[in-house]
């Protein structure tokens, strides 16, 4: 009787790839994709995506800037707090993927979101991204003369990218009952107000999300067709549950469905690949050792260690570090919510 398990490489076998090697001497966890320094690559999703893309910037990869910032600020950090170089377009932290098709969708023309500013204050911000104007405007048609400049980035970026880097965050969310426009913050977090006559909750499932993504990604292939789409999900947990259950097992939820979808989109599509940091930080050979004192953010160990098995194989020699690069710190936007619970 033949072992089908027999002649399998190394890496397929607990023993050795995980229980007989400490934890920084495990290898192959992933088949690298195929990426030039002529690439442009853009990023989007949750905060975890932005240590990719800068590890990218950092060693000399054409990351893909569709939306500079003004000449108006003293600094790269300063321009930052604005949302500014922090993604490849300046919409903040995308945490679903109901939001990145909506998004697409509102880019190339194909809707127009009801409810798309909210006041705080006698300021106007924009609900679709309402972290990156931290004062607001000062009128509700600016921020819609705003929005309409950020979706010609978004277009752009579509159009002319090569990879995109999206990292799937969560499945909660908040919606507009008017007509389904999905918020990346609660409305009366960050700015609006909460009213459960316009405001409905979401956590969606399986099929929704995998049904959401195919839809993102064949309305991608229509404008660009040899784009290419590298998925990770985000380690950290969510700041707050609305599913009226303890936040533990509705992180584990969460997470669970966002590495299923990604799975199958990687299985199903040639143009789709799938990076494990996800796996490198929750696993549990790691013990937790790669989170802050919070249990939530990622520490500078724990992203070290994720870029060290991102550039490996081909990457490690197409990619080397540049000298002197500096990587910033993320921006979350999950993280500015927090303040106000």
């Amino acid at each position: 009787m033949r072992n089908p398990y027999r002649g399998r490489e190394p890496r397929a076998f607990w023993s050795g790839a995980v229980a007989q090697r400490h934890l920084a001497d495990m290898a192959d966890l992933w088949d690298p994709i195929a990426l030039s320094p002529e690439d442009r690559i853009a990023t989007a999703g949750s905060c975890f995506a932005q240590h990719i893309g800068n590890a990218l910037a950092a060693r000399g990869a054409h990351f893909l800037d569709c939306e500079p910032p003004p000449p108006v600020f003293a600094d790269a950090a300063e321009a930052r707090r604005f949302g500014y170089g922090v993604f490849s377009c300046r919409y903040g932290n995308v945490y679903t993927a109901r939001q990145m098709l909506q998004l697409a969708q509102e880019a190339l023309g194909r809707r127009r979101p009801v409810d798309a500013v909210w006041e705080r204050e006698g300021r106007f911000y924009d609900a679709l991204r309402p972290a990156v104007d931290p004062a607001g405007h000062a009128t509700p048609e600016t921020v819609l003369l705003a929005r309409r400049l950020h979706l010609g980035a978004v277009r752009t970026m579509l159009e002319t990218m090569d990879v995109l880097v999206f990292t799937l965050g969560l499945t909660e969310c908040w919606e507009s009952q008017a007509d389904g426009t999905v918020y990346p913050t609660a409305p009366g977090t960050l700015a609006g107000s909460f009213d459960p006559d316009l405001h409905a909750f979401r956590n969606l499932r399986h099929g929704e999300v995998l049904a959401d993504m195919a839809a993102f990604w064949a309305l991608v292939k229509e404008v660009n067709p040899t784009a290419r789409l590298l998925l990770t999900v985000s380690p950290v947990p969510l700041v707050a549950t609305a599913s009226e259950g303890h936040v533990l097992p509705a992180t584990v939820y969460s997470k669970s469905v966002l590495r299923a979808v990604a799975g199958d989109l990687a299985a199903d599509h040639a143009d789709i690949a799938y990076f494990p940091s996800y796996e490198i930080i929750t696993g549990h050979p790691s013990r937790g050792l790669f989170f802050n004192p919070d249990l939530r953010t990622v520490n500078a160990m724990g992203v070290d260690l994720v870029m060290r098995h991102f550039f490996t194989g081909a990457l490690a020699s197409a990619f080397a570090p540049q000298p002197h690069a500096r990587t910033p710190e993320a921006i979350c936007d999950e993280s500015r919510v927090a303040e106000t619970l």
